[in-house]
């Protein structure tokens, strides 16, 4: 989608080079053979031929795609200049990355905790029931939800942000100080790197009544603020807040008026780097809903 390529033996190896960055991205930079890094490096020198090389034969012929790679080519900043190669290459490599991984993994984590909340699964149900017969649909059959229908979902909201809270899928942020700083006592210099850890934040039992466990109704009032940083904050905040909820909000819609399911292994392991996941890759059983 994002450089019009078709299934093919090229895109199964896209797709694992992508999974060896990923691997990589938060590991050690241990720069040499055997080590997570090393190898995230190579899948991305081969990632950046992939795509410089679409990109240059575009080029070469000017031939306009109407894609995520074209958009970026025709890109001009408040000059008018365009982007460079190497910035369209790295925009492509790092959108995938942000928009990708992190949400099918924040989808992954929606149908694990509902497998595990089966009083949390029946009321979502219900609501998305319904509201797939406002539309014309059937009890199992669900229909194409739009904008207009995503306001009516209290529940289904409620339920995206307590995934996406219990998720942490950017677990940590970094920022930089731009001046000395002054917090409880202790003093960051300027130029000092400081790392937010969002994971603990978001459990903190000063913030969160019972926070390890996965309680769509704790969202009947929003969060203190400060408490609540899925997404980061003010000028640096994540550009595709909400496309991601919507997302999550239309795969669950479709699931839960469709399929039911079950862990095939509800007692497994979490590793957590590099991102949060089941050792399993949270296996599961899927059938159609009974009527």
């Amino acid at each position: 989608m994002f450089i019009s390529m078709e299934p093919s033996p090229l895109t199964d190896k896209i797709d694992r080079w992508f999974g060896d960055l990923l691997d990589g991205l938060r590991a050690y930079p241990f720069d040499f053979p055997g080590t997570a890094s090393h190898g995230a490096r190579k899948s991305r020198r081969k990632l950046d031929a992939i795509f410089r090389e679409e990109l240059e034969a575009r080029k070469k012929v000017d031939r306009q795609c109407d894609d995520l790679m074209g958009g970026l080519m025709q890109m001009k900043d408040e000059q008018g200049k365009k982007l460079s190669n190497e910035e369209v290459v790295d925009n492509i490599v790092s959108l995938v990355i942000a928009g990708y991984e992190s949400t099918t993994i924040a989808i992954m984590w929606a149908v694990y905790h509902l497998a595990k909340s089966p009083v949390v699964l029946a009321k979502l149900r219900e609501e998305n029931i319904a509201m797939s017969k406002s539309k014309g649909g059937s009890t199992s059959t669900s229909l194409m939800i739009t904008h207009t229908d995503i306001p009516k979902m209290k529940y289904t909201a409620k339920v995206v942000e307590e995934t996406i809270r219990m998720a942490n899928i950017a677990p940590m942020v970094h920022r930089v100080a731009n001046r000395d700083v002054e917090y409880r006592g202790y003093t960051i210099p300027k130029g000092w790197a400081v790392l937010v850890w969002l994971r603990s934040l978001h459990t903190d039992p000063n913030y969160y009544e019972d926070p390890l466990s996965f309680n769509p109704n704790r969202w009947d009032e929003p969060a203190k603020a400060g408490t609540y940083q899925v997404f980061g904050g003010g000028p640096r905040v994540c550009a595709g807040n909400m496309l991601a909820r919507l997302q999550v909000t239309i795969i669950l819609h479709h699931l839960c008026v469709g399929y039911e399911w079950e862990l095939l292994n509800p007692d497994a392991e979490i590793n957590y780097l590099p991102h949060p996941r089941p050792a399993d890759g949270a296996a599961m059983a899927f059938c159609k809903l009974s009527t």
